[in-house]
């Protein structure tokens, strides 16, 4: 049996089995900057109840002093992966809508890193 399927959309279906895999949970941004040599990668130090290195693709969304001190939501089981010689221990979580505008995925109130998302 297959845990994951797809749709008539061609969207991929993920068995809950899947879904409960997933590690989720508040980080602190607490440092940002610049990949050199990049248009859009950013080499961010959070906390997430430890502290790591996630490089993300959002420089052209945002400003460091913006992100600096900001709760986000980020996946924390992933295999660790190298991009651009750096390696990131985690992927940050949010929506992209049709013309390229990225919003991050934050919670409503202050919570501690390393809160679980469920």
């Amino acid at each position: 049996m297959s845990l994951i399927s797809s749709t008539g959309s061609g969207e991929k279906m993920v068995s809950f089995e899947e879904f409960q895999k997933m590690e989720m949970r508040v980080a602190k941004v607490e440092s940002v900057e610049k990949v050199p040599g990049t248009e859009k990668l950013y080499k961010m130090q959070v906390d997430c109840g430890e502290k790591r290195t996630i490089i993300s693709g959002i420089a052209d969304q945002y400003r460091p002093e913006e992100l600096v001190g900001l709760d986000i939501v980020v996946i924390t089981n992933l295999d660790p992966r190298k991009i651009r010689g750096i390696e990131s221990h985690g992927m940050l979580l949010a929506a992209e809508d049709s013309s390229g505008a990225v919003s991050l995925l934050v919670p409503m109130r202050k919570i501690k890193p390393g809160t679980r998302v469920h």
